[in-house]
């Protein structure tokens, strides 16, 4: 059954619901600025150095009573409008849903498994703090609504533009240089506070492109990015609608490059090819973002995204109190997933943590589990995937209520794959992504990095319980220093994460264990930081006869003074062997 694009069984209940919101939402933005014009952030505060000494004091003092009076006024509307808003969310499904109609049938589906039986996968996860503007602030971030659709705008720049590998053979080098290097041509920039035209995405590009480059004494090696060990002589798959799902052209196998010319841009390290890379890997197909909790900035992104994301899950939650869905206390706010796939979504389902504690409570964080529609294998059967995104509690030293939601997290997929799975169908990937807030390498996090989970799905950065493999690179920034110059801008932002003293400056460090002083890290050992933005895969629920390797792992700097957080990017290579094999 298809999902419905409402979460409210009718029009009439739609519309009642939305004007008790209408009478809501004056008291609460007036309430927003009162807080916000109070609240300054560290580039505010630059920019201020440059203003009379006396405008700020009177900005502050005139707009607080301004906003004081605005919001009193407004409070008698804002409790009315309560009285219809709040009786209404018992009837109200977890999520919106945004489809945009494709142009044909074949441009929503991968025909990978159907020609030639391999395909590859784009995921990344991104945790974006799109709080209300006043909250936000407490994060060092503000301007929520102008910040959103910036953070759309250069998602799409990142993801629309072709995917290049570019070989330079000479006798002094010989390496891969990524899609982020200088010479890439580059769009327009966005900057902090606004936006420019929205940048289509350019469909029309073949998505894996060579790039000749003309240098003296040496020669460019066009490498095709399908690694793959076919027979010369098969023939060449046809060639595919240009609109179809980007990953159809050129990704039928593994595009890695070959391990000789992985020194420069995409690195070789413990069998995992990573990079950090100033933009969005091309050609995601699954993009989940945390903290999306303004239902106006979830608007500005899906406007932003669903040209090339057909399929969008937003304003993902519970609100007010709701027994039937196991949430014990009020919640102001939703779980703030937001999921765009290029893919259809099957089936989707919500389920909201009832632990949560202290400010974490005011907000329904959970779990959406989701079921996405590939297309079909060689002998026309469904081919499926999975795909599970979560925010766990976030205060530090309770570990214990993380663990809890890992458990439940564990078991909430498990059901639902088992009410949804199809003995028909071909299941080719199964990821798990998220902020976990908690990472592998603090000590006070040792109860959440020895969870079961981790023996279920596999984390491609991690050697053990407590330990990175030595080329990962933590994902939570300093607050403080979001707008310093090593980082303000996703190229500067590149250059500090891939320096190893630098890092040290702007990446949170690892929590000690109460009471016990800290090390780190232990001798001939890297410093790596708080890594909380996870993508997890699990192989042993996939169908029998697929095989999955990872072809890189991307830590994206894109996203640099517009979020306090790194985002992460995984692409898996899926191979689907023959039923007779």
């Amino acid at each position: 059954m298809a999902l419905q694009a409402s979460p409210f069984p009718n029009g009439f209940v739609a519309g009642v619901h939305a004007v008790g919101w209408a009478f809501i939402l004056p008291c609460f933005w007036f309430l927003d600025r009162l807080i916000a014009v109070c609240k300054s952030t560290t580039l505010e505060r630059t920019q201020r150095l440059e203003q009379e000494c006396y405008l700020h004091p009177l900005k502050v003092f005139f707009g607080s009573i301004v906003f004081f009076i605005l919001f009193v006024a407004t409070a008698p509307l804002a409790f009315l409008g309560f009285l219809l808003w709040a009786p209404l969310q018992a009837c109200r499904r977890p999520f919106y849903y945004h489809r945009e109609p494709p142009s044909s049938p074949e441009n929503e589906t991968h025909r990978g498994f159907e020609l030639v039986g391999k395909a590859s996968f784009g995921f990344a996860t991104a945790n974006l703090c799109l709080l209300p503007d006043s909250l936000a602030r407490f994060n060092n971030l503000g301007h929520t609504q102008h910040r959103a659709s910036a953070i759309g705008q250069r998602i799409v720049q990142g993801v629309c533009r072709p995917h290049i590998r570019i070989f330079v053979d000479s006798p002094s080098s010989c390496g891969t240089l990524s899609p982020s290097s200088s010479f890439l041509p580059t769009v327009n920039s966005v900057t902090y506070g606004a936006t420019d035209r929205q940048v289509q995405p350019t469909v029309s590009q073949p998505s894996d492109t060579a790039v000749p480059m003309s240098k003296s004494n040496s020669h460019v090696v066009c490498v095709p990015c399908d690694d793959t060990e076919e027979s010369p002589t098969e023939s060449p798959p046809p060639l595919l609608n240009s609109n179809q799902n980007s990953n159809q052209q050129g990704r039928s196998g593994h595009r890695s490059a070959p391990r000789a010319l992985l020194s420069q841009g995409l690195r070789q390290q413990d069998d995992v090819p990573w990079e950090v890379s100033s933009l969005f890997p091309s050609n995601i197909d699954i993009l989940c973002l945390e903290e999306v909790f303004d239902k106006r900035a979830a608007q500005k992104l899906t406007d932003a995204l669903k040209p090339v994301y057909g399929h969008i899950l937003y304003d993902i939650g519970v609100y007010a109190c709701q027994p039937p869905c196991g949430c014990s206390s009020f919640k102001f706010f939703n779980s703030g997933l937001f999921l765009a796939s290029r893919f259809p979504v099957l089936e989707a389902q919500y389920h909201c943590f009832p632990n949560s504690r202290g400010e974490d409570a005011l907000a329904a964080k959970g779990l959406l589990s989701a079921k996405v529609l590939i297309g079909q294998n060689q002998k026309r059967q469904r081919v499926v995937g999975y795909f599970n995104c979560t925010h766990l509690h976030a205060p530090e030293g309770e570990g214990v209520v993380r663990c809890e939601q890992l458990n439940m997290v564990t078991k909430w997929i498990g059901d639902f794959q088992a009410a949804n799975r199809r003995p028909d169908e071909d299941v080719v990937f199964d990821v798990l992504c998220g902020d976990f807030n908690f990472d592998n390498c603090s000590p006070d996090d040792n109860l959440e990095q020895n969870h079961c989970l981790f023996e279920e799905y596999r984390d491609p950065c991690r050697a053990g319980p407590g330990k990175e493999k030595p080329w990962v690179i933590g994902t939570l920034l300093e607050q403080p220093t979001l707008y310093d110059d090593d980082v303000n801008t996703p190229e500067n932002l590149q250059r500090t994460l891939e320096s190893d003293e630098l890092r040290k400056q702007y990446i949170s460090p690892p929590v000690p264990a109460v009471g016990i002083p800290m090390v780190y890290p232990e001798t001939g050992q890297p410093w790596i930081g708080r890594r909380i933005d996870y993508i997890l895969f699990r192989e042993n629920s996939i169908s029998k006869h697929c095989r999955t390797e990872i072809e890189e792992v991307t830590f994206i700097t894109q996203l640099a003074g517009l979020t306090d957080h790194i985002p992460v990017g995984l692409r898996l290579n899926v191979t689907m062997d023959s039923a007779d094999e």
